[in-house]
């Protein structure tokens, strides 16, 4: 499916626009919208990612600290005011009388919003379930997976911890074998990659599971590569896809998963607590649903959805999140933040004592970077540029890595990276502090 932004931002799903829906919460907001997509449309993404006039006014569309200047956006992701708008509209509503208002007017609205988040993904509606996380989602999956002792399942030591954890207990719980692989950071080249996993399938190969994009250093894992070899042999395949889903632009399916999972309150900006879990249809069926259903090994993907009472004004306050990310442009987005990474990296890279666990390549990382100091570690860089300057990272002491994640997003100014360049310069030329004992 070739998703135009253009249709989509204009004419929308079920003859609804995404800007009808904006203005709808925000008139004043979705004209000043109008007037910056008259102006940019023609520009090239590539272009208009170094455009400040037009991401101050995206900057401006969210509610965000003027003091704190935070870097971590890669753990959950700030809305705009108009999402949160959208929220709060919702619980209003819900409030008025709960039980009638979100089971029969709020609940039915998902149907509405798969078929929009199916758009964005590239994918069926009949393959999307809209849930709370990335965590969520890929615990459904790998609980369940009609796994027996002895099956196998590749796997990387730099996979997310929770997942990492399911599968651990699968193993103590089933005897199934996990097969774990090492992967250099930064990453070296596709086929170095592409060769760790497959090297590590035998015939007992059930499951190779691949983190799309590495959560503590940003690089990009070529998927697609890794999938295909990895079907030819018979195995399945899930991606996990909490930090490269509308951060980079791709539709599922090509990634070439049969199961996929992600947070949409990261790089979404979708109210906290949302997630979506895509399976390929013809896997539905495969896959026992975690909670209760009244058809658990149905072939509807609708049975992952029996999660009781939730946040309904969460959940349907996705659209609004996705209307503002298409307003955007998905392209336009994915070329901003890779513009901001390079803008920071470019100048730190050339201090000595600098350690870079991140592949600046286009096709291999985005926004996220992670960077150690020789002389500190992760934890006293994350301190000191909190105490010094106010900049919000996170430290990231992982195998071999130990430093900082530095994260920015849509609405973080080159003005506030000149600060990190700064602090980072800083804490370059002298050793850290000796800790008292």
């Amino acid at each position: 499916m070739k998703f135009n932004r253009r249709h989509f931002l204009w004419t929308g799903i079920s003859g609804i626009s995404a800007l009808e829906a904006l203005s709808a919460i925000n008139p004043h907001w979705t004209k000043s919208l109008q007037g910056y997509m008259n102006r940019i449309e023609s520009v090239p993404p590539e272009a208009s990612a170094s455009d400040e006039d037009f991401w101050a006014w995206v900057k401006a569309s969210y509610t965000v600290s003027p003091n704190v200047i935070n870097l971590n956006n890669g753990g959950v992701s700030p809305q705009p005011k108009i999402v949160q708008d959208a929220q709060q509209r919702f619980s209003a509503y819900a409030n008025e009388a709960p039980s009638y208002y979100m089971w029969r007017i709020l609940d039915q609205g998902r149907e509405a919003l798969r078929l929009k988040l199916a758009e964005l993904a590239g994918c069926s509606a009949d393959e999307i379930a809209i849930n709370r996380n990335a965590t969520e989602g890929l615990n459904s999956i790998i609980f369940g997976l009609r796994l027996n002792a002895g099956d196998e399942i590749v796997l990387s030591t730099y996979d997310y911890p929770n997942m990492m954890n399911a599968w651990k207990q699968r193993e103590k719980r089933d005897g199934i074998v996990l097969k774990w692989i090492q992967l250099p950071q930064p990453l070296a080249s596709d086929s170095q990659v592409v060769d760790a996993y497959i090297n590590a399938i035998t015939p007992k190969t059930k499951i190779v599971y691949i983190t799309h994009m590495i959560n503590w250093t940003g690089n990009i894992v070529p998927v697609r590569k890794i999938a295909d070899a990895a079907h030819q042999k018979g195995c399945e395949v899930i991606v996990d896809g909490a930090h490269s889903f509308a951060h980079i632009q791709y539709n599922i399916p090509d990634t070439g998963a049969d199961y996929f999972a992600t947070s949409l309150h990261k790089w979404l900006s979708a109210p906290f607590g949302t997630g979506l879990m895509y399976i390929r249809k013809s896997h539905v069926k495969n896959i026992w649903a975690l909670l209760s259903a009244p058809e658990p090994d149905g072939n509807d993907i609708r049975k992952f959805e029996n999660l009781g009472t939730r946040s309904f004004p969460a959940e349907m306050a996705i659209g609004t999140a996705v209307d503002f990310h298409i307003a955007i442009g998905s392209k336009r987005k994915e070329e901003r933040l890779r513009y901001l990474k390079n803008y920071w990296i470019q100048q730190i890279s050339k201090l000595e004592r600098i350690r870079l666990s991140t592949n600046t390549d286009a096709e291999h990382s985005c926004a996220i970077a992670h960077i150690g100091i020789d002389g500190w570690t992760g934890v006293q860089i994350e301190q000191s540029l909190f105490e010094t300057y106010k900049l919000h990272t996170v430290a990231i002491q992982v195998e071999k890595l130990n430093g900082i994640r530095v994260t920015p997003h849509v609405y973080t100014s080159t003005r506030e990276l000149d600060l990190l360049i700064k602090g980072i310069t800083a804490l370059s030329e002298k050793h850290a502090p000796t800790e008292k004992k």
